[in-house]
C-alpha cells in the first residue's frame, strides 16, 4: 500500500469515526453556541471532533492536527515536508443545528507536497466521498468523474456565502446575480464540502465561493482534481487553502466561470 492510499485510508477512517457521533446525536436537542455573528458551533462539532482527533493522535502521534474548534496542536506537521491532518468535523454546522441533512465530516492530509489524501463523508447517506494523490477519486469505492458538460447555460451550479454576508455582501450578491443569469440553475446547500464532492460526483457542473477556511475545502480540492476538476482560485492561482476563494468546475466550464468571476466581480 502506498502511503497516499494509506492516508486516504485513514482520513476515511477518521471521518466515518466522525460521523458516526453526528448520526448518533442527529435529531436530538442541541447545545448552540454563536462563535460570529452567524457562525455557529454545537455541542455535536465538538463531540465529533474529539472521536477524529483521538483516532488520529492514535494512529499517527508525530502528525500535526489542524481542526476547526480546536485549532492547530501535535507535531509540525506541515513544516519541512512533515505529516498535517486537517479537520472540519461538521461542515455545516448551520444545517445541523436547524435538522436539515446536508452536513459532513471533512479530513484532509498534508505533506511537503500539498494534500496527499482527503476523505469527506455525508453520514445520514453514507456515502463516503475518498480520494488519494494520484490514485483517482471514489465514492463508497466506486470511482467519480466530473462533469463534462461544455456550456454555462446548461450547467447546474452552487455556490455559498461567507459568514460575514450581512457586512460584506455587494460582490457574493453580484457574483451569484451574474451566474444566475448564465447557467440552467443555481443552487446554495450550505456545505462547501459536500458542494466540493458533488462536483466531483459529476452532480454539480461547478462551485464557486469566497473567503472559506482550510478545513472546509482541503479534502474537496483533491477529490475534484482526482475526478477530473479543475480547481483554482478565483484569480485562476493555486492559493485556495491561502486566500480561502476557490472555483472548482468541469474542465470545459472552469474558463467562462473564471472569465463571468473576473467580469462582474
Amino acid at each position: 500500500m502506498s502511503e497516499a492510499t494509506e492516508l486516504r485510508e485513514a482520513c476515511a477512517e477518521a471521518a466515518r469515526r466522525g460521523g458516526a457521533v453526528l448520526r448518533e446525536r442527529w435529531g436530538q436537542a442541541r447545545s448552540v453556541e454563536l462563535k460570529g455573528e452567524i457562525d455557529l458551533v454545537t455541542d455535536a462539532d465538538r463531540a465529533s471532533e474529539a472521536a477524529v482527533l483521538g483516532f488520529l493522535r492514535g494512529r499517527f502521534p508525530g502528525a500535526g492536527i489542524l481542526a476547526e474548534e480546536s485549532g492547530a496542536s501535535g507535531g509540525r506537521g506541515g513544516e519541512g515536508g512533515g505529516l498535517r491532518f486537517v479537520v472540519d468535523p461538521l461542515d455545516g454546522t448551520t444545517n445541523y443545528a436547524h435538522g436539515l441533512p446536508q452536513f459532513a465530516v471533512n479530513v484532509a492530509a498534508l505533506d511537503g507536497a500539498g494534500i496527499a489524501a482527503g476523505a469527506t463523508y455525508d453520514p445520514l447517506r453514507d456515502e463516503l466521498f475518498t480520494a488519494a494523490r494520484g490514485g483517482g477519486a471514489h465514492l463508497n469505492g466506486a470511482p467519480l468523474r466530473a462533469s463534462a458538460r461544455g456550456e454555462l447555460v446548461q450547467a447546474l451550479l452552487v455556490t455559498g456565502f461567507p459568514y460575514d454576508v450581512h457586512r460584506r455582501h455587494e460582490r457574493p450578491l453580484r457574483l451569484f446575480g451574474a451566474f444566475v443569469r448564465r447557467a440552467r440553475g443555481v443552487r446554495r446547500l450550505g456545505s462547501a464540502a459536500l458542494d466540493l464532492a458533488y462536483v466531483a460526483a459529476g452532480r454539480f457542473d461547478g462551485f464557486w465561493e469566497e473567503r472559506l477556511k482550510p478545513w472546509d475545502v482541503a479534502p474537496g480540492i483533491l477529490i475534484a482534481r482526482e475526478a477530473g476538476a479543475l480547481v483554482t482560485d478565483l484569480d485562476g492561482g493555486d492559493r485556495m487553502l491561502e486566500t480561502g476563494d476557490i472555483l472548482a468546475a468541469a474542465p470545459a466550464l472552469h474558463a467562462p466561470m473564471l472569465e463571468v468571476i473576473r467580469r462582474e466581480g
